[in-house]
């Protein structure tokens, strides 16, 4: 059985913070986020491709991907990688392109669990409330849930 995710738009809090347990040591974890092969094979909803650009998960490095939806319609993304510590934690810029100029800063922590399990938790900080509930809006928990279980699928193929 799938863990639950949990997603927390606080009222009034321009942030959003997302945790989910994994099943699977830190190091596996954290290796789909790092590897683009494996980024590409669990993150966004089912039933989009994701055509990755760029990607460098290390410090100082770049991100640009675009999912395309079962229609065909493009979504971009992009960042930059500020911090990243193997087996840790990340922390990066995100930019959605359908709406430029509202960055957020994200971080990401990769906690290890007894019983080679993992927790990640991810803490977004938008500019605006307006950016924060625009994202919101847009369908960020159905990419989020589903993209984890697609973690959680890929993950048990490695």
């Amino acid at each position: 059985m799938s863990n639950p995710v949990t997603i927390t738009a606080p009222d009034g809090l321009p942030f959003v913070d997302i945790e989910r347990e994994f099943d699977f040591p830190v190091e596996k974890v954290f290796l789909a986020h790092k590897d683009p092969a494996l980024l590409s094979q669990w993150s966004g909803p089912r039933g989009y491709e994701m055509d990755i650009k760029e990607y460098d998960f290390s410090t100082g490095g770049r991100y640009r991907f675009v999912h395309r939806d079962p229609e065909g319609a493009e979504y971009a993304f992009r960042g930059v990688f500020h911090v990243v510590r193997e087996n840790e934690f990340a922390i990066q810029t995100f930019e959605f392109e359908g709406y430029p100029d509202v960055v957020s800063i994200e971080s990401i922590t990769f906690e290890s669990l007894d019983g080679g399990r993992t927790r990640v938790k991810a803490h977004a900080v938008y500019p605006t409330m307006e950016a924060r509930d625009g994202i919101v809006a847009s369908g960020q928990a159905k990419g989020v849930t589903e993209g984890y279980e697609r973690l959680e699928e890929a993950l048990s193929a490695l």
